[in-house]
């Protein structure tokens, strides 16, 4: 099969196309016949050796959702899905065989679930690790209907995905923005716009003077600089756990702030949590955002491109 991964670590042009042998679905897998993976800014730290040797040998295949149909079913598998099933699913390269950039991927059936009905592979692949990482960050925050969330980075697919999600759960959303931005977060949901830039916890508070009841930091600001957005007894979620130790601990005693840190591989191998996101998607709400679409031979190109920054949607590979 062909898989997009790096033999030694380094920069975009590290990435390397290998012809590797397929793989087949063992005791409760299924294999996926990939059609799209998308580019995540995480997929850099598989190919730049920031997570080190991530089990097995070279080459390091990275990726973390896919999409495609269903053309292997393993023994002992307890599930509804059935081959030619079109398919979404989140994984992780650091188990065996789990980078997405490949032709064919293996992975517990709970791992996977349908794609949503009339969309196109590249749009679903967008969904399951993406989706999930929102769904996590809200879940923690633990805010009912009516309570007020505060989300930085709101023009990115994650951003975007927590301010629909947050919409569909009844919150009322405040995000940042800079000016070109603004006419599409307000399309997803987002009741109250400033803007963008480093003093968004005062920028909040000055248009939500009792402050937000919880903030989701997508675009892992310092959470010293974001808190003040936040009331007395609030919570933040981050998708960057490091930042939450810019607040101290006696800021958090004082305030009676709860922190929170994503991390989206508990919710792995949950598939009713896959189940809502394809039935948010079909319902419209959700709306995947594909930045651009490229064959597999051109990883390198979308990881420089993913580099820079600035991409309004994921980068999607073609298989």
């Amino acid at each position: 099969m062909k898989a997009v991964g790096v033999g030694m670590f380094g920069g975009p042009e590290a990435l390397q196309m290998y012809d590797l042998a397929e793989p087949h679905a063992g005791p409760g897998q299924v294999r996926i016949r990939v059609h799209a993976a998308s580019v995540n800014p995480g997929d850099r730290y598989v190919r730049n050796g920031a997570l080190g040797r991530i089990g097995g040998s070279p080459p390091y295949i990275p990726g973390m959702e896919a999409a495609g149909v269903i053309d292997e079913i393993g023994e002992a598998t307890s599930s509804e899905l059935r081959i030619g099933d079109r398919v979404m699913a989140a994984t992780m390269p650091t188990v065996p065989g789990g980078g997405a950039y490949a032709q064919y991927l293996c992975l517990p059936a709970d791992w996977v679930t349908r794609a949503p009905a009339g969309m196109s592979h590249a749009q679903a692949a967008t969904l399951p690790m993406n989706g999930l990482t929102s769904r996590q960050a809200l879940d923690l925050l633990g805010l009912s209907a009516g309570q007020t969330l505060a989300v930085t980075g709101s023009a990115g697919l994650i951003g975007g995905y927590v301010i629909q999600m947050a919409k569909a759960d009844g919150l009322t959303v405040a995000v940042d923005a800079a000016p070109a931005d603004e006419e599409l977060v307000r399309s997803l949901g987002a009741d109250l716009i400033v803007p963008r830039g480093s003093h968004f916890g005062r920028r909040v508070r000055q248009a939500v003077p009792n402050g937000v009841d919880g903030i989701v930091d997508t675009a892992g600001l310092i959470s010293a600089a974001v808190a003040p957005a936040v009331r007395d007894g609030g919570s933040i979620a981050t998708l960057l756990g490091d930042s939450l130790h810019s607040i101290s601990a006696a800021e958090q005693r004082l305030r009676s702030l709860t922190l929170h840190a994503v991390y989206v591989p508990d919710y792995l191998g949950d598939p009713a949590k896959l189940t809502r996101l394809r039935l948010q998607a079909e319902a419209g709400e959700l709306t995947p955002r594909i930045a651009q679409i490229f064959p597999a031979e051109r990883a390198r190109d979308a990881h420089l491109l993913m580099e820079a920054s600035g991409a309004r949607g994921r980068l999607v590979l073609e298989f």
